[in-house]
């Protein structure tokens, strides 16, 4: 989110040689500047641009800091103010705070001190502006494509998680969006600023999964020739997501659960736990309660991580959002591979939205992305479609003739087709282990 080429700070003081330096540090990363000397041009220069940020001395002749930030609060709503001052004073900082600056800073301050605040400052910007772009951007939220009354309940569920930083599990079939969604709660909430760190817990081998989550120190074990942080350090402060959490093993789910009880990681190897502040945004598509009666999940594990629920609603649940993301993603991909965007066919369309769209969203992209790679002229109709959508468009209201082994197999070779044969992506697609639909294949013959 870091857009400092879009960014737009006044910096006013009324000494020349601090006005100099803070310009030019401010310059190095990329940000306009504006500079001024005195209160009466500040505000001229806040007239004439759209000024986002102001830095401005507190102690300055005729009009000082404390005037132009009230003129500021007045004024302009959207506008950030850091007070600096060479007269630090506890009545000073509070006056500052209590008129309306949202940062207090003491000459002579670093080179850092200046860029965390100024940091600081944008990105409360940045996450104003992109809260506002969500809320008025029809059929879209934070990146996230629906206009569907199943969408906007979503939205509304991770608006309220944006307020607080209890554990969200996020529950769906595979490939409705959840990474998508946790990303949308990370980016939302104060912790924005700080890492959003995805773990697939299902890509991880069981042995290996407690060393990359919390590390391990020199020495640990053979092969660890220097110590090495794991994901929970480096998502300290901000939003760790794990997916495909059901993965994770039983002899996991316990230390998990105690970094959920006592906020603290054991590095391997290490003799005192480490103090973490991180947000556990977890994930699955399985039902969870029938693998605790089964089990093969901790319920007490269930019940942390299960502090706020959501639910995501597959694709065909929501099925007037098919076209509004059939076009987005045309547009995306026809952008992408620098090609004019087609049109469809009110009959292609049609199919598209008549579909079941097993595979989700995920599969809906898949298929564009193709249709957009294959596609040569301007009109997409229904001939140009998979091949089990054109089936289901001339026979949809005829007679039932194919036996189940028939739909089942063509079922599989197309979601197969729809994750580019990643036989992992489609045996999480269909609910099956990966033995089980290699015997499939080999059964009915499957091939690339």
């Amino acid at each position: 989110m870091n857009r400092r080429d879009e960014h737009t700070i006044l910096v006013v003081d009324d000494n020349e040689d601090t006005l100099e330096l803070i310009s030019r540090n401010l310059k190095s990363r990329n940000y306009t500047i504006f500079t001024s000397s005195n209160v009466r041009n500040a505000i001229e220069i806040l007239e004439s641009y759209p000024i986002e940020l102001v830095i401005t001395d507190m102690k300055m002749p005729e009009i000082d800091g404390l005037e132009l930030t009230r003129h500021i609060r007045e004024n302009y709503s959207n506008i950030e103010v850091i007070m600096i001052t060479g007269y630090p004073s506890i009545d000073g900082a509070v006056e500052a705070v209590k008129i309306g600056a949202t940062e207090y800073i003491t000459k002579p301050f670093t080179d850092e001190e200046l860029f965390i605040a100024v940091d600081k400052n944008l990105m409360e910007i940045d996450m104003r502006r992109l809260k506002e772009t969500a809320a008025e951007k029809k059929g879209s939220f934070m990146d996230i494509i629906g206009d569907s009354s199943a969408m906007h309940h979503i939205y509304k569920m991770i608006k309220k998680a944006w307020t607080t930083s209890v554990t969200v599990l996020i529950s769906g079939e595979s490939g409705t969006g959840k990474e998508m969604t946790a990303r949308a709660i990370h980016y939302g909430s104060t912790r924005s600023s700080s890492r959003f760190v995805p773990v697939n817990c299902g890509g991880i081998p069981g042995e290996l999964l407690e060393s990359e989550l919390f590390g391990y120190v020199k020495g640990a074990f053979t092969g660890a020739n220097e110590t090495r942080a794991g994901f929970f350090q480096t998502a300290d402060g901000g939003t760790i997501f794990l997916d495909e959490i059901t993965e994770m093993p039983m002899s996991m789910q316990v230390k998990l659960l105690r970094v959920l009880q006592d906020k603290q990681v054991y590095m391997i190897g290490a003799r005192k736990p480490q103090q973490i502040d991180v947000r556990i945004i977890a994930a699955t598509n399985k039902n969870i309660e029938n693998m605790i009666k089964k089990n093969i999940f901790r319920e007490d594990l269930f019940f942390r991580l299960n502090v706020f629920n959501i639910e995501l609603p597959p694709l065909r649940d929501r099925d007037e959002d098919i076209i509004m993301l059939t076009h987005s993603f045309t547009h995306k991909y026809s952008k992408e591979m620098g090609k004019d965007v087609p049109e469809y066919t009110k009959q292609a369309l049609k199919v598209l939205k008549n579909y079941a769209w097993p595979g989700n969203v995920r599969e809906l992209e898949n298929i564009i992305q193709r249709l957009i790679v294959m596609n040569e002229g301007s009109i997409i109709d229904i001939p140009d479609l998979p091949s089990m959508m054109r089936f289901s468009a001339i026979n949809g209201n005829g007679k039932i003739t194919r036996s189940l082994t028939e739909i089942e197999a063509e079922h599989i070779k197309k979601v197969l087709c729809s994750v580019k044969w990643n036989k992992t992506k489609a045996a999480q697609i269909l609910d099956i282990d990966r033995k089980t639909l290699r015997d499939k294949i080999r059964k009915y013959n499957i091939k690339e």
